[in-house]
């Protein structure tokens, strides 16, 4: 019997349905556009997941409360699929590494996302930064000397590529997507990044990041430049389509 956890929020299982089979007609950067934006004002809530070292990892769906992760997971997954069966089986893929629903194989940093399989985006970074591109070798998950983020997990030696805010010009601003996932990159030793969003580009120009915010408590859109010019800078994955 399946174990899994599921709050479908808003929405009733048809209703969730309908959506799906709706969305799935529109290009990416539009399906990706419109369903991130029904979550906004969407309750912040961190730590949802089930599973550490010591505990059994629970598939779990939560549309009512997010935080910065579970709402491009849910995104993204809800982007790729024609019904609720479908998404739970997408989440699993995009959520887990081989798709197994298993504390050990959670993608746990962002850039998981696009250096373990199933692969379903693409780092854009260097592309979309070109010369203004910076790089750092990381070990991810190592806090301090023989201090992890997440017990139990490895490390994980990883090239990070990542754009300085300073260095985000309208040529940069101009090569990012509608759709496009936003890491703020971390100067911290053991961390990718420490927060994710959605940029988003409308038609009358404005850039936003839309992401679920611990500071605001809820999911926000937010003018992008103005936001990260207070960051350290920006790491870019592009949904496969």
């Amino acid at each position: 019997m399946s174990m899994d956890i599921v709050n479908t929020g808003k929405w009733s299982y048809e209703e969730i349905d309908t959506l799906l089979i709706e969305t799935s007609t529109l290009d990416y950067q539009k399906r990706i556009d419109f369903i991130s934006s029904l979550f906004i004002s969407t309750p912040y809530k961190g730590n949802t997941l089930i599973g550490s070292k010591d505990v059994k990892e629970i598939l779990v769906i939560n549309l009512k409360e997010v935080d910065c992760f579970t709402y491009i997971d849910y995104v993204q997954a809800m982007s790729m699929s024609k019904s609720f069966d479908d998404l739970k089986e997408k989440l699993r893929a995009i959520r887990y590494k081989d798709a197994e629903v298993d504390f050990f194989k959670r993608r746990h940093f962002f850039t998981d996302w696009a250096y373990s399989k199933p692969s379903f985006v693409t780092d854009v970074t260097s592309l979309i930064g070109m010369e203004s591109t910076k790089k750092k070798e990381k070990l991810l998950n190592l806090k301090k000397e023989s201090i992890l983020y997440l017990e139990g997990l490895p490390l994980i030696k990883r090239t990070i590529y990542y754009i300085p805010s300073e260095r985000v010009n309208k040529s940069i601003i101009n090569s990012l997507n509608t759709g496009d996932f936003i890491g703020i990159y971390s100067h911290e030793k053991g961390l990718d990044v420490s927060h994710v969003g959605i940029f988003i580009k409308k038609d009358d120009g404005k850039t936003l990041f839309r992401h679920a915010s611990s500071f605001k408590k809820k999911v926000v859109e937010q003018d992008f430049l103005r936001y990260i010019s207070k960051t350290p800078g920006i790491v870019v994955l592009r949904g496969i389509k």
